[in-house]
């Protein structure tokens, strides 16, 4: 049931990113690189949200202490999927957004694990 709910936040997490990057990309110009990185931080508040309340029902735990640990995992897949998402552009030349989606999903499961297993283990 847990990985369900991360799942349903992710998903969520994971439209909010795409529309994020895809606004900062196409609408206003800003390049990809920059993009992924506003995308990021606009989706790993979603996700830490809805996470800490719904999915691993932690609020009876310190919020700051949470957090870092959160944003740590986030960062370490984050840095995974910029990774693939760099690959993918400049190796392959997919489509931007297209090559963003794939990259997050690639990093979800890495996401989890680390979620799961630290920032907020009971």
């Amino acid at each position: 049931l847990q990985f369900v709910r991360f799942a349903a936040v992710g998903a969520s997490g994971y439209a909010v990113n795409l529309v994020v990057f895809a606004i900062c990309v196409h609408a206003l110009g800003i390049d990809y690189h920059v993009s992924s990185v506003l995308a990021f931080v606009v989706s790993v508040v979603n996700n830490f949200w809805w996470n800490r309340h719904w999915t691993f029902d932690a609020k009876h735990d310190r919020v700051a202490h949470q957090a870092l640990k959160f944003f740590a995992v986030s960062l370490v897949a984050f840095g995974f999927s910029y990774v693939i998402l760099v690959a993918l552009v400049n190796g392959t030349g997919i489509e931007k957004v297209i090559a963003q989606a794939i990259a997050v999903a690639a990093a979800t499961p890495l996401s989890f694990i680390g979620q799961k297993l630290w920032s907020f283990r009971a």
